[in-house]
Formats: structure tokens, C-alpha cells, sequence
């Protein structure tokens, strides 16, 4: 392309983040949290940047998913009902309220 339309390109990082890694311990919790609620749980890798990513840095980090409708995420298509949504902070409320006993 270059050639054709005389354009040049020059890539320069400016910005890198490592991955990072949920606590083994948080992960436990929380789908502890989730069973005693009666919900399901599975472990989700997730690719994507959060601000949990750079937590991580500072303290032990875990995140919680809720279903998003087709498995999209982080685009305006995405859809989680309202009732997951709902199962998702009873998840956070319990999984703080954990934590502030121990």
C-alpha cells in the first residue's frame, strides 16, 4: 500500500500491561458466594483490560462475569439481562461482605 499511495507507517508501542492473574483464594470465594446464592459457575479467562488488571498490582484481584446474551462483550451489542445483572452484584455484595468478616 505504501507504494501505491505514497503513505508511510511508523508503529511505536506506547503503552504495555502485563496479565494478570485472579487470587486462587478470591476465586474460591466467590463461587462460594455463588453456590450459597444457588447460582452456577464456571471460570472464565478474560482477555480483555480491566482496571482489575492494574489492581492487581497493588493487592489480590477477582473478578465476577455475568451472562452477556450471544457471549458479547465490550461492544454496544451487548446485552445481559436484568435479572443476571442482579445475580451478578448479590455476587459482589456477598463477596465484600465475605471479605469484611475475615
Amino acid at each position: 500500500m505504501e507504494k501505491t499511495t505514497g503513505t508511510h507507517f511508523k508503529f511505536e508501542e506506547t503503552y504495555n500491561t502485563s496479565p494478570a492473574l485472579a487470587e486462587a483464594g478470591l476465586q474460591k470465594m466467590i463461587e462460594g458466594v455463588a453456590r450459597n446464592y444457588g447460582f452456577k459457575s464456571i471460570r472464565l479467562p478474560s482477555g480483555a483490560g480491566h482496571d482489575a488488571q492494574e489492581m492487581a498490582h497493588i493487592g489480590p484481584m477477582g473478578m465476577i462475569f455475568i451472562p452477556s446474551a450471544k457471549g458479547i462483550s465490550h461492544s454496544p451489542d451487548e446485552y445481559s439481562a436484568p435479572e443476571d445483572i442482579a445475580r451478578g452484584a448479590d455476587v459482589l455484595l456477598g463477596s465484600v461482605l465475605t471479605l469484611d468478616r475475615e
